[in-house]
C-alpha cells in the first residue's frame, strides 16, 4: 500500500480510537472520577468532530488510491465532490459490489455517510450542547467505523 494511503488509514483509526474514547468517559461516570473530570462533563461533540475525520482521511485514502489528489483551499469541499463524482461515474458501486456482494453494501450508502457526518460535525460542533450530542455521537462512531472498514477493505485488496 502506498505510504500516503496507510498514513491516512492510520489517521482515520486513530480518529476512530479517539472518538470510542471520548464516548466511554462521557458515559462512565467512574471514568470521570478517575480522570478528575466534573459529572456535566461530555465530549459527544467531540466524538462527532473526530469521526468526521476519519471518514473524511478514509475518503481521502480512497480518493488518492484512484490517483485523485485534493489539496487546501477548501479541501473537505473538495473530497466530498470528488468522492461523489466517483460514486455517480458508477466507479465506487462496481468496486463495492464486486468486493461486498455478500454484504450488498452501496456505495451510495458511503456517500450519504460522508455528507451526513460532514453535515452533522457543523451543526453538532457548533451548535448544540454537549449533552445533548449522545445519539447523535452514537450513530457517528458507528459510521465511521462503516466506512473505514467498508473503504479499507476495498483498497487493501
Amino acid at each position: 500500500m502506498d505510504p500516503l494511503i496507510r498514513l491516512y488509514f492510520e489517521r482515520a483509526e486513530n480518529e476512530i480510537v479517539l472518538s470510542e474514547m471520548l464516548f466511554k468517559v462521557s458515559s462512565d461516570e467512574k471514568q470521570k472520577e478517575f480522570l478528575k473530570i466534573e459529572k456535566e462533563f461530555t465530549f459527544y461533540s467531540a466524538v462527532i468532530n473526530h469521526s468526521y475525520y476519519s471518514i473524511f482521511y478514509c475518503a481521502k485514502a480512497y480518493l488518492l488510491s484512484k490517483g485523485i489528489r485534493v489539496k487546501m483551499p477548501k479541501e473537505h469541499k473538495k473530497a466530498y465532490w470528488e468522492f461523489a463524482k466517483l460514486v455517480k461515474r458508477g466507479i465506487v458501486d462496481k468496486e463495492l459490489l464486486r468486493i461486498y456482494e455478500d454484504a450488498m453494501i452501496k456505495a451510495d450508502s458511503l456517500l450519504q455517510i460522508f455528507k451526513a457526518e460532514k453535515g452533522k460535525r457543523g451543526i453538532f460542533t457548533y451548535e448544540r450542547l454537549p449533552q445533548a450530542n449522545k445519539q447523535p455521537a452514537f450513530e457517528s462512531l458507528e459510521n465511521a467505523k462503516k466506512f473505514f472498514k467498508s473503504v479499507y477493505n476495498i483498497i487493501s485488496v
